[in-house]
């Protein structure tokens, strides 16, 4: 397939039978056939179609049974030559037999021509809706997770207000947005709310969402074809790109490098990048300095570890979508103990009420702890109490007695705080247990702690990180 760049073809006015592939003028009935097959396209396409990708085709010259359509772009002439031209060729044929093919061609900064009358067809020329294309590249969206269906609490409240932020502005508030968390604590589902409601608030933009692993997919699969252009059009053409565990690309270096070359080049557009991650920029491992430092341009927005209150809020607004019959005691306990992230705190949920459906049995506390008894032994394996204290004190650098000592300093209390805390959320003792296990103290006592980690976790993410860090040395 040849390719014309910005030049207006040799056109001569009689065909020279030694310059088969000079481009000649057309004739005044090969314009009236093809402004009969253009207009024809509408009907055979569909209006979207032909309004986003058929119109722009312009008639460009006639030669020896060929027909020279041009298009403003690359990757127009590609996405016509693959999905459009050869039913295009035939309509050609079935109007005159002496027309034998087809040829699409690119001509940058193409003049438009008589047939657009208005200018927003003019504008919907230069700017191509791409967003047929797009979506073929794009991960499909869970029509679950919408703003609605978020839960907010203190630990996602600034990634929350920052997501609608971006939805509801007509600008680049901050570029990039970067959201980051441990895995199940609602990332995905932020992103998916972003795309969600910025197609309902600004159906004009073109919103690419993917994983940065199918983002190396599609980079791999252009170096393998010899197609790059296509690639870099294609990721450069959006309104807003948002890229998922932009950790995959870790020590991926041509992949690092293109998505580098790809945030600049949309950032210098002024378009909205939103990326999410397990960490902070600062802490990702194996990406380049150059990257980590342009991820933290925008505004960084972390998603703590959930609360109880939090858990709790998720399992009621899971509870009323179900339609279920579930005791605000078992919701209570499921909070209490399905702590490491969101997505398996539902999953427990889903279960307990499938069960109940199918076993036509009410949900009970008890029966709760024996449809979960796998999950909740998961949880309470190998933790014991000590454990736990010895955990904390090498976390925090404490001797072990300060655990169950009667100090009441500030850098001994509030790491024995976060002991008491995880030993309730991580062993089935109960309060009064674990109060005699720190020093006999009362259950009250215990009970004060545990409000008053969750309540820090959500204020202080030094303390939310403290948690996880030592949450995680004990279940991993």
């Amino acid at each position: 397939m040849s390719e014309t760049l910005g030049k207006t073809p040799v056109r001569s006015k009689k065909y020279n039978a030694d310059m088969e592939n000079t481009p000649l003028e057309p004739t005044s009935e090969i314009k009236k056939l093809w402004n009969v097959v253009h207009a024809g396209m509408r009907k055979e396409f569909g209006e979207a179609i032909f309004r986003s990708w058929l119109k722009p085709l312009t008639l460009r010259a006639y030669y020896h049974g060929t027909m020279e359509i041009s298009v403003p772009t690359r990757f127009m002439r590609d996405w016509i030559q693959t999905h459009y031209a050869d039913r295009i060729s035939t309509m050609c044929t079935e109007e005159n037999a002496e027309v034998k093919r087809v040829q699409i061609v690119v001509v940058q900064n193409a003049i438009i021509d008589d047939r657009v009358e208005h200018a927003e067809d003019r504008a919907a020329i230069a700017n191509v809706d791409l967003k047929e294309a797009i979506s073929e590249i794009s991960s499909p969206l869970d029509q679950r997770f919408t703003f609605d269906s978020f839960i907010v609490g203190k630990p996602n409240a600034l990634a929350h207000a920052a997501a609608r932020r971006v939805c509801e502005s007509a600008s680049v508030p901050f570029n990039p947005l970067f959201l980051y968390g441990g895995v199940g604590l609602g990332k995905t589902h932020l992103m998916h709310a972003i795309a969600h409601t910025m197609a309902e608030n600004f159906p004009e933009k073109v919103v690419m969402y993917l994983s940065a692993e199918k983002f190396m997919y599609q980079f791999v699969k252009a170096l393998r074809a010899n197609d790059t252009m296509t690639f870099k059009e294609q990721f450069r053409s959006v309104d807003v790109l948002m890229i998922d565990d932009i950790q995959f690309i870790a020590g991926k270096e041509s992949t690092q490098e293109e998505f580098f070359h790809t945030f600049n080049a949309l950032v210098d557009l002024n378009k909205q990048i939103i990326i999410s991650a397990d960490k902070a920029p600062s802490d990702l491992k194996g990406i380049d300095e150059r990257l980590r430092s342009r991820l933290a341009w925008g505004l960084v927005a972390d998603i703590h570890p959930s609360t109880y209150e939090l858990r709790l809020g998720i399992l009621q607004s899971k509870r009323e979508r179900l339609g279920a019959t579930v005791p605000d005691s078992v919701l209570e306990f499921l909070a209490l103990k399905v702590t490491s992230n969101i997505r398996e705190l539902e999953g427990a949920l889903n279960r307990i009420v499938a069960h109940a459906d199918v076993s036509k049995n009410e949900i009970t506390l008890e029966s709760t702890q024996e449809v979960l008894q796998d999950l909740l032994r998961a949880h309470d394996r190998r933790i014991t109490i000590d454990e736990i204290q010895r955990k904390v004190a090498e976390h925090y650098n404490l001797r072990l007695t300060d655990m169950h000592s009667a100090r009441r300093a500030r850098q001994v209390a509030r790491p024995r705080q976060v002991a008491m805390y995880l030993s309730k959320m991580l062993t089935a003792r109960s309060l009064p247990e674990i109060g005699r296990k720190f020093g006999g103290r009362d259950h009250t006592t215990v009970m004060h702690a545990i409000r008053k980690v969750e309540e820090l976790m959500g204020d202080d993410a030094q303390i939310a990180q403290d948690v996880d860090v030592v949450r995680r040395a004990l279940t991993g």
